[in-house]
């Protein structure tokens, strides 16, 4: 589907003049200099980020081509992946995950209809001499550029941290593990780590193609910005 590669016009950035010229295109590092960060310009480190090899250590895309699932590690604990990884409790076992987040909760076209009760069947998991509990966490998103998402940031922030603190490893997936389920992991790498927005995604892009919607971008922007104002990092 076109929605899943092609980047969408940006209804929300307001224009910046000869920002974009063909010689301002020519030069993303420019980017990181801007005091103000637009859904635009994240867009353009989308595009001139690296994009994965696939090259990943270990078995871990044998595993995935296995048991028919898309998901990458893109942080240390921190998977990435689409609506089959997260069904696929086989595969869960087998990674270690003790944590779930559906940033695609439903029962809608493009919504994937797991939840608490989908899980119950699955195990605690004993993990550097520490009992981790797997545990579930559902927002009931669209993947649509006028979905409020920041509303859930600083929560899915505080349940990513909650799991890598404890040892564990988390699941953040949606339909495809592209837009929904990246935008909560970059929002955890600015909050809970501390990057901005551009590192946050060169970050992850190394690992994995993603692909946040326009919208989401201007509101990762937006957190950029909100976060530079309080000084939770400095550049």
């Amino acid at each position: 589907m076109s929605w899943r590669y092609a980047l969408l016009t940006d209804r929300y950035s307001s224009s910046i003049g000869d920002r974009y010229s063909p010689h301002y295109y020519q030069s993303p590092s420019r980017l990181e200099t801007s005091e103000q960060t637009t859904g635009r310009q994240l867009q353009r480190v989308l595009h001139y980020s690296m994009a994965p090899s696939r090259a990943l250590p270990g078995l871990r895309r044998a595993e995935c081509a296995i048991h028919d699932v898309d998901c990458d590690e893109v942080y240390p604990g921190i998977y990435i992946g689409d609506a089959a990884a997260a069904k696929n409790k086989t595969y869960l076992r087998l990674m270690g995950i003790t944590h779930v987040l559906n940033a695609a909760e439903g029962c809608r076209y493009g919504q994937v209809d797991t939840g608490h009760s989908y899980y119950r069947d699955m195990p605690s998991i004993r993990r550097s001499h520490k009992d981790c509990v797997f545990r579930y966490m559902g927002f009931p998103m669209v993947d649509a550029p006028t979905t409020d998402i920041s509303r859930y940031f600083y929560v899915a922030s505080k349940f990513i941290d909650s799991a890598i603190s404890s040892g564990g490893k988390i699941l953040v997936h949606c339909l495809v593990g592209m837009s929904r389920s990246a935008t909560c992991v970059l929002a955890y790498l600015m909050i809970c780590r501390k990057m901005s927005a551009v590192d946050a995604i060169r970050t992850v892009r190394m690992r994995r193609d993603i692909r946040p919607n326009d919208g989401f971008l201007q509101q990762l922007a937006d957190l950029d910005m909100e976060l530079k104002r309080k000084n939770l990092y400095p550049y």
